[in-house]
């Protein structure tokens, strides 16, 4: 992550919703929802999850630089790789 309260932090990304331009990603932005009881004798309870983020706020991590970067397009016999645009290894 780029931004925000999660910034420096690595996760998965779990889902992508283009049409709003934003990505849900594994123990990024977990805000708290509180459960009331729908059954009698049952208690309510709090569920961490996950709220999605604007893509802009995201990078893609190369392992081999360390940290978040730029990617670029690669095509070699009509196959197309991402590649990391400082030290051009495959992502």
């Amino acid at each position: 992550m780029l931004t925000g309260s999660d910034k420096g932090k690595k996760g998965k990304v779990l889902r992508a919703i283009p049409s709003e331009e934003k990505i849900l990603v594994e123990g990024i932005n977990v805000k708290n929802k509180r459960q009331k009881p729908r059954k009698q004798g049952e208690k309510g309870q709090t569920i961490a999850m996950p709220h999605p983020v604007h893509v802009s706020n995201a990078a893609l991590f190369c392992s081999a630089c360390g940290k978040g970067v730029r990617s670029k397009v690669k095509i070699t016999k009509d196959k197309k790789t991402r590649v990391c645009a400082k030290c051009s290894k495959e992502l």
